[in-house]
């Protein structure tokens, strides 16, 4: 992003409403959602700032603009605070009417409206005459804000008006109440100056970092590089804008518009707003050539530049976003149980990445086939994942490549896929050396369910026996204690470290027992494992008289051994 199209300053509210200056929310921006939480934070930061003694500016955050011309900006980040900000100057506008209107000192209350009106709301242009808004509102709500906030209207409207209008009334009557409440704390000998001290210290007080920016893909480019430094704002909102900005400049109806916004609005109440960028992400790389999260937005501003081309990428979207929520939230899905605990197993293990695959096989291959891959995919992710921790980037390129062969239709088998995958498939001898060595360590509650699910499974493959693993009548036993008393001493501090997260050292345990023994030394667990209902854990105390470092190496490899036969498609070794 070269320097010309990109420029940064810290601005105050009064700076930023001057110098004739205005500012439009994008038509299809979200409505206004602010509610009473937002807007009583937001006056007891400007009551801090105004009280005597108190901070001499209040950090409002960022402001992110777009413009090409540096006078008429669309707001791509901080609507919901200049609108506020706004509505809190019309309340206060409202004050100083009802002392016009009351008969106070009316020339000069008039005199300060009008001022106050001309710097933060609108002014007249001098050429045409006619009255200009320094804000305009999105397509929902200016209407609203326009035609009853701005003209102080004595009646607003309560009824046949949407939420987010409603939301609007709500706070002009909120700041209207605290304005009239601020003022009653102070002297009344001159109200209207104390409502124009009040409006002129919040605007030289309230400062932003404002963000210019020329065109959308540098705004794309403002939000990766703020949100990866933990500033959120919203992918899914600049991405709805230019979609619906190719349609408003190709002057499409307006009932196109709505329907392109009921299903947009649909997608992003079911997914949540935060999860559509990672789910356009896998539906673009299950149909097309790869992109990383940070060229999403320029690829699909690229290549998605008419009315034609929108509707297609909505239309895939509502094809492929029911197997997206299945594959993140499978117990809400109609999906069949086998189907649901593969699901749950890849969600477990926080792997992602074949879910283009795994969109592409849904849409062009028979079911039995699909669910054939979806285990496959579970093993692979437990081989080269979880247990080996390789390189992601490799694996994805890999299970991309895969996703367009079976979208384009060269493969169009789980066999041909299959064989496709084998370059990500983790050997039996490589699987078997990471198992025997690796450690979890189990502080971290995803990472101790992932033990319990690998000892059920382990256990279910050497005894015929089928565990829940989340079930709540066993624990994770520690075999070398977390925390271990007296008889111990066997084990060095370093050791104390090296094997108490190693999975030789786990076993599972009923409730009950395991409360008993705690930390107790080993003589007194073996006597408890010798009548577990597990078989590994009874083999714990069958084939070990006591448990040393070299104790726990020898049983991991034994269980690596096990791990190969239950981690493993026949088709891939």
């Amino acid at each position: 992003m070269s320097a010309t199209n990109f420029n940064t300053k810290n601005d105050t509210y009064r700076k930023l409403m001057g110098n004739g200056l205005t500012y439009r929310i994008p038509r299809f921006q979200r409505d206004y959602s602010w509610g009473e939480d937002e807007w009583d934070d937001l006056w007891q930061d400007i009551l801090g700032t105004i009280a005597e003694g108190g901070e001499p500016a209040h950090y409002m955050g960022y402001l992110v603009l777009q413009s090409t011309d540096d006078r008429v900006f669309d707001v791509i980040d901080g609507q919901q605070r200049l609108t506020t900000l706004s509505i809190i100057v019309l309340a206060a506008l409202k004050n100083l009417q009802r002392l016009i209107d009351e008969g106070k000192d009316p020339d000069r209350t008039r005199q300060r409206l009008d001022q106050l009106r001309q710097t933060y709301i609108g002014y007249l242009d001098p050429v045409t005459l006619v009255p200009r808004s320094k804000l305009t509102l999105n397509r929902n709500n200016d209407h609203y804000y326009q035609n009853y906030l701005v003209p102080l209207a004595e009646h607003l409207p309560q009824r046949r008006i949407r939420a987010s209008e409603h939301g609007l009334r709500k706070s002009f009557e909120w700041f209207d109440r605290r304005v009239r409440e601020y003022v009653k704390t102070k002297p009344l000998a001159d109200v209207g100056m104390i409502i124009a001290q009040l409006i002129e210290s919040m605007s030289d007080r309230l400062f932003f970092t404002v963000i210019t920016v020329t065109d959308e893909l540098n705004a794309y480019k403002v939000f990766e590089t703020l949100n990866a430094r933990g500033v959120r704002l919203s992918a899914t909102d600049l991405l709805k804008n230019y979609l619906f900005s190719v349609l408003h400049r190709q002057r499409e109806n307006e009932h196109e518009l709505r329907n392109l916004e009921d299903r947009w609005e649909n997608m992003v109440g079911r997914l949540g707003s935060e999860s559509l960028p990672d789910f356009l992400r896998m539906h673009w790389n299950s149909r097309n050539a790869f992109v990383r999260q940070s060229e999403l937005f320029k690829v699909i501003r690229g290549q998605v530049a008419t009315r034609d081309q929108v509707f297609e990428l909505l239309r895939g979207m509502d094809e492929d976003v029911d197997l997206y929520l299945a594959l993140t939230s499978p117990e809400g899905s109609q999906w069949p149980p086998a189907w649901r605990g593969h699901a749950s197993e890849l969600r477990m293990f926080s792997v992602r990445q074949p879910f283009p695959l795994l969109m592409a096989a849904k849409r062009r291959l028979i079911d039995p086939e699909f669910e054939t891959l979806l285990r496959v995919c579970v093993m692979i992710s437990f081989r080269y994942n979880v247990i080996g921790g390789l390189h992601t980037g490799d694996q994805e390129r890999v299970y991309h490549s895969v996703a367009q062969r079976i979208a384009n239709g060269t493969l169009t088998t789980s066999a041909s896929v299959l064989d496709a995958l084998k370059s990500i498939y983790p050997a039996d001898d490589a699987f078997r050396a990471a198992f025997a060595d690796k450690f979890i360590k189990t502080t971290a509650s995803r990472n101790k369910k992932i033990v319990r699910y690998i000892l059920c499974e382990l256990e279910k493959q050497a005894s015929g026996q089928d565990f829940e693993f989340e079930s709540a009548s066993y624990n994770l036993e520690h075999i070398l204690p977390q925390n271990p008393a007296a008889g111990w001493e066997g084990f060095t501090d370093e050791e104390l470290d090296t094997f108490v997260y190693r999975l030789g050292n786990m076993a599972l345990m009923e409730s009950g027992p395991n409360r008993e023994v705690g930390n107790a030394d080993y003589a007194a667990k073996k006597a408890a494992y010798a009548v577990s209902m597990f078989s590994l854990t009874r083999k714990v105390a069958e084939e070990n008289e006591e448990w040393t470092p070299s104790r726990i190496e020898a049983r991991q490899r034994a269980l690596a051994k096990i791990a190969i036969s239950v981690w493993r498609v026949a088709q891939l070794a």
